[in-house]
């Protein structure tokens, strides 16, 4: 299947994009006031119930189509040199799936995009450092205050002295209330003098 095929020249100009990169006090920052610290937060493109972003992020997250996250990837690459914030981020880390999950879906929807971002970038992909030590359900459907709970501690990561001063850039599919990032960020927060930042490729609008 051809890029053009999944992503059509007119759709590409139809896309919601955030620029949030070029914003440091961003709607996806503003999610993790007070939250955790980190560096850096945004999102690439704006998730609206029945949009174009809804459509792709569902073909790529159950239909297969990891090629999608390859495209997203390469094109915010590219805004992504122009401020040089590759310079500022050490190594690149998807938001794990735990292993039940991923035998049930195949792939983690989130690898492509990581990837692509990385080999443009040219900074390392890293997916053994940050694991999901606990299974659980599809957050979509569970209301905040579900999702709080049940997201605490599934989260963990294995301790090395060569993690240690690392900027971490994680990277997910959708922003919603931030509660699994943040559960990410904490976990990689206990590898001594860890920075984190955030990269995702659509934020939903609150």
């Amino acid at each position: 299947m051809s890029n053009e095929v999944v992503l059509c020249t007119n759709c590409r100009h139809e896309m919601p994009l955030t620029q949030y990169h070029l914003d440091s006090d961003n709607q996806a920052v503003k999610k993790f006031y007070g939250k955790i610290e980190i560096e850096h937060a945004s999102a690439f493109l704006y998730f609206n119930k029945k949009g174009i972003v809804q459509e792709l992020i569902h073909n790529l997250k159950y239909k297969g189509h990891e090629e999608i996250g390859t495209i997203l990837g390469n094109w915010h690459a590219e805004d992504l040199k122009e401020l040089k914030l590759e310079k500022a981020f050490d190594v690149i880390i998807p938001v794990p799936l735990h292993p039940r999950k991923f035998k049930e879906r195949g792939y983690n929807q989130v690898t492509t995009f990581g990837k692509a971002l990385a080999e443009s970038l040219k900074i390392p992909f890293d997916d053994s450092i940050l694991y999901r030590k606990k299974y659980s359900k599809t957050q979509s459907k569970k209301n905040l205050l579900g999702r709080t709970e049940n997201i605490e501690n599934i989260f963990d990561v294995h301790l090395t002295a060569e993690n240690e001063n690392k900027h971490f850039l994680i990277v997910d599919d959708v922003l919603t209330t931030g509660a699994t990032l943040e559960a990410c960020s904490r976990a990689l927060l206990k590898i001594p003098g860890a920075k984190i930042s955030i990269i995702c490729m659509a934020m939903a609008n609150s």
